[in-house]
């Protein structure tokens, strides 16, 4: 009986909640708790369509352009129900709880200010506002926590280059990255390089989205007309062996997000998801929950996925540290956590 218990204790698979490990793709609205939104909505006199109360992730299939539209819809009325800095700071409080509970030592929650400005007094207060909820939210919850601010595609690339020098400015403040976020069928990259090329002078990591909605040659783009050194999402970069070997080779990190790919219909299933494709040529991954409020599962359940697509806990342990290291974390930070991952193996 205690030799059987014995076996069972040595094959019983670890608990992912505990793999230390970074967050590399967290977008701010849709961050928040389904519960959170439901209360703000009866605070403001929001009406929620059944999608969002249903409390089941809602159907979406952003493939074409209607189904972008409906998830776009979606996410900017549960935007419309943050309206205060009381409202901001419960997000990412509430955000960096989850993370904690997830085994998450580090955020880069990744935030476009203008969508919160016309509520929050302006642009710059917007940033000021979000970059001190994260400062509080790290210091109560003891998350490492620092934000991405992201232009959008859907607007002029003038604005992207005032958010990027907008985001420079605040390097010092908590701001560790650029991004581009949004339909990546609208808008080239090379559109919005001079914005990019702003942040890279000023100290900023480029990490546009790429490759979802569109193939490899968003990707490709990204890395030649942004110079990106991750890529949010990135997965179609599997159906191009020359790519996946630039990427490899170039050590650029992709922000592969799963069930955010089935929820949005660019794979069919989990298991189509190329996971085990982007790992076996040695791109860099980091496993990212991206809009948690849509899709229903947060960051530890990715790596579910991937368990359930043959990742081992070796490998698993490997997916954890490729996070960490695609990180902005500073190097204390990064030892720390590569640390946990090394302990949480050897247990």
């Amino acid at each position: 009986m205690r030799q059987d218990l014995q076996m069972e204790s040595t094959t019983r698979p670890r608990d992912l909640s505990l793999l230390p490990k970074a967050h590399l793709h967290l977008h701010f609205t849709g961050s928040m708790r389904p519960t959170t939104l439901l209360e703000l909505a009866d605070k403001y006199g929001v009406h929620l369509p059944e999608a969002l109360t249903s409390g089941e992730p809602p159907k979406l299939r952003a493939t074409d352009e209607r189904g972008w539209f409906r998830f776009q819809r979606l996410y900017d009325i549960a935007r419309s129900c943050l309206r205060s800095p009381d409202d901001i700071q419960r997000l990412v409080r509430e955000a960096a709880e989850e993370d904690v509970r997830d085994g998450s030592g580090w955020l880069e929650i990744q935030v476009d200010p203008t969508s919160y400005a016309p509520t929050l007094g302006g642009l710059i207060p917007a940033l000021e506002i979000i970059l001190d909820a994260v400062d509080a939210a790290s210091r109560e919850t003891g998350l490492g926590m620092r934000v991405v601010v992201a232009a959008n595609r859907m607007k002029h690339p003038l604005e992207a280059r005032t958010l990027a020098r907008l985001a420079v400015r605040y390097a010092d403040r908590g701001v560790v990255g650029f991004g581009l976020s949004n339909d990546e069928r609208r808008g080239m990259a090379r559109d919005f390089d001079r914005a990019f090329a702003i942040a890279r002078d000023g100290g900023l990591l480029a990490a546009p989205h790429g490759g979802e909605l569109t193939g490899p040659a968003s990707v490709r783009d990204c890395l030649d007309d942004l110079r990106a050194a991750r890529i949010g999402h990135g997965v179609r970069a599997a159906e191009d062996p020359r790519l996946l070997r630039k990427l490899a080779e170039r050590g650029v990190t992709c922000e592969v997000c799963p069930a955010s790919n089935v929820a949005l219909g660019v794979y069919e299933k989990p298991e189509d998801v190329p996971l085990r494709t982007l790992f076996d040529a040695g791109v860099p991954m980091a496993l990212g929950a991206d809009d948690p409020l849509l899709f229903g599962s947060r960051l530890a359940a990715q790596y579910e996925l991937a368990r359930e697509q043959g990742f081992d806990d070796s490998e698993l342990a490997e997916l954890a540290r490729q996070s960490v290291r695609g990180s902005a974390a500073d190097a204390p930070v990064r030892d720390k956590l590569l640390a946990g991952i090394d302990a949480w193996l050897a247990d």
